[in-house]
């Protein structure tokens, strides 16, 4: 080998690696990531938080050189420029690619929603954006029709109902968003997964439901479900059968009551037939990856099993989501950095929050966000347990109100239980209030610590406290939560965030390991905005006997990894720590004489 020959095989491996693409949605050796979520038509945001985290110049060009930006859904909806984004992005795929670099737009639910004609959330500006490409001819044929076929409301006449419905622009962007229009076409071909040097980027989440189909099976047999059901509604719209004007009730009900003729083509039927099936695709499940919340709603030890099998299906380690804007408007870390949540409600007239950019390069994990350039670490997601007054309260401050707030005037609810109300003079909360069972023993505190210590996430912060002279517990009680007689009765909860039978399982474990004889419907509590199971009342638990409760005897308990590792925590020396002032000696033994048959 020549000299020469030798210097540029050394050069060639000395090089950085360039970023390979394993598969169509899978790169690697990816230099630096760029990720934010939700932009929901906040353009400046948007281009203000890529400006600081090194992706535009003050024109709004690329300058990240090989960096990859993913948009993790969302752009579209309720903002008034969401046109102007998607136009700034369509432009910086050609100039990232030049670079080096590529831009990833994922396929949130709004971007779904939009396609398939489900139009609740555009705004009257988004539509006003497509104005330009819209007849007044157009418009008037469309007011013919609608005058013949509908009554306007009390108090409106045909035409300003007309208007309200359909604003100028509507017909325009109808068009842009059929398979064959300007944004529709773009849109149909972007994915719904990727993966980059070992993360995943979704929309909604990664559920159970993502195990057995895997990248290929969500990026094309779900995607296929969205591009056939957006192509037949192109099909039925020139035929007819559905409007530009139906909404998604009209258009359903168009679907469910269509009666072919003699006459029908046979191809409309079948579409028709198709339409129906792919608008019920597992694509738009409350588990789908575009609507999926349990990442962020379900329990550490619910969640943390579920996910794994989904993150190896897909060759990922961790996953970054939207959707689901984050409680304090950051970028947000659970479950051991597996979940970060990128959705920080940019579009500040809306969701009171600011623009917020995750950057990953080798090792590092930072947050950029569009008030500065100072990088700072993601914060841990917090405990939140039953939703608080103004949705701002940490479980350390709710602890402090329950432990020196003032107390209100003790009542009996419908289930007999002792509430009163504690105020700081700034926030008011409901709390239960239970006597102690012996001295030195406090139940309902011992639950909340113990679930403390287990990341369990379901017993609302619990304190020791007096109450007219009587010493005992004071738990908070979340604002319109409801038990599970009412729930039931109701038939609510089917759309929990976290599936209820997913959280139901981890309430034995828990019960079997206080041995709680006392779990009544009454003291199982929900929030109904979000479904998440909340445990009270545990003055029949913690007693001395080994074993399971007698109702618990029999059941098959699934005690997980993430179980085994939470359990495998708790030793005598911790459980004195942090419960012995509210547990003896000898029911802190029972429960470790419990946990270590919950682990045979």
């Amino acid at each position: 080998m020549s000299k020469m020959a030798l210097h540029l095989l050394l050069w060639l491996i000395l090089l950085p690696p360039f970023a390979e693409a394993s598969s169509e949605w899978e790169f690697n050796n990816v230099s630096r990531v760029v990720a934010m979520s939700d932009i929901h038509g906040a353009y400046d945001a948007m281009v203000e938080t890529l400006q600081n985290a090194d992706i535009l110049d003050a024109a709004a060009s690329w300058v990240g050189g090989d960096a990859h930006l993913v948009i993790v859904g969302d752009v579209l909806d309720r903002g008034a420029d969401s046109r102007a984004a998607m136009d700034l992005l369509m432009r910086l795929e050609g100039e990232a690619a030049a670079a080096g670099g590529a831009v990833h737009v994922l396929i949130g639910n709004h971007e779904a929603m939009n396609l398939m004609g489900d139009l609740r959330y555009v705004s009257k500006e988004e539509y006003a954006n497509f104005s330009d490409g819209e007849t007044s001819q157009e418009r008037e044929k469309w007011f013919q029709k609608y005058q013949a076929e509908r009554s306007p409301p009390n108090g409106e006449t045909a035409w300003s109902s007309f208007e309200r419905k359909y604003p100028p622009g509507y017909f325009a962007q109808r068009r842009a968003f059929a398979a064959d229009g300007e944004y529709g076409k773009w849109l149909l071909s972007k994915p719904i997964v990727v993966v980059i040097n070992g993360t995943a980027f979704v929309h909604g989440g990664l559920s159970p439901m993502i195990a057995p189909l895997g990248l290929k099976g969500v990026n094309e047999t779900l995607h296929a479900d969205l591009v056939n059901y957006v192509r037949g509604y192109d099909v039925l719209e020139q035929a007819g059968v559905l409007l530009p004007t139906d909404s998604e009730r009209d258009r359903e009900t168009r679907l469910a009551e269509f009666k072919a003729s003699p006459e029908t083509p046979q191809d409309i039927v079948a579409t028709v037939a198709e339409m129906i099936r792919l608008g019920n695709s597992d694509l738009h499940a409350p588990d789908g990856p575009l609507w999926y919340r349990g990442n962020v709603y379900c329990q550490p030890l619910v969640e943390s099993d579920r996910l794994q099998p989904s993150l190896d299906a897909i060759h990922a380690d961790r996953v970054v989501i939207g959707h689901t804007p984050t409680s304090n408007r950051e970028v947000l870390s659970r479950l051991n950095g597996r979940v970060l949540e990128v959705d920080t409600g940019m579009l500040h007239k809306y969701y009171g929050g600011i623009g917020h950019a995750l950057v990953l390069s080798g090792d590092s994990v930072r947050v950029i966000s569009q008030q500065s350039k100072e990088s700072l670490s993601p914060e841990p997601q917090p405990r939140r347990v039953g939703e608080r007054p103004d949705g701002m309260l940490s479980a350390t401050e709710l602890e402090a109100l329950l432990s020196s707030g003032t107390l209100g005037e003790p009542h009996k609810d419908e289930t007999g239980r002792e509430v009163l109300s504690v105020t700081d003079g700034t926030h008011t909360v409901q709390a239960i209030f239970a006597q102690r069972e012996a001295k030195g023993v406090y139940p309902d505190v011992a639950a909340y610590r113990l679930d403390r210590l287990l990341q369990l996430n379901m017993v609302p912060v619990a304190v020791i406290r007096e109450v007219d002279g009587k010493s005992g517990s004071l738990q908070f009680l979340p604002d319109k939560s409801i038990n599970e007689a009412e729930r039931s009765k109701s038939g609510q909860g089917g759309g929990a965030y976290c599936p209820l039978t997913a959280q139901w399982p981890a309430l034995y474990i828990f019960d079997s390991l206080i041995y709680n004889q006392g779990r009544t419907q009454q003291r199982m509590l929900y929030s109904p905005d979000t479904w998440q199971l909340l445990l009270v009342g545990h003055e029949s638990a913690f007693g001395n006997k080994k074993g399971r409760p007698r109702h618990l005897a029999n059941v098959d308990l699934d005690v997980n990894n993430a179980w085994h590792v939470a359990l495998q925590s708790l030793d005598a020396a911790t459980l004195e720590a942090k419960l012995g002032d509210v547990l003896d000696a000898r029911r802190r033994r029972a429960l470790l004489d419990r946990r270590d048959a919950l682990l045979k």
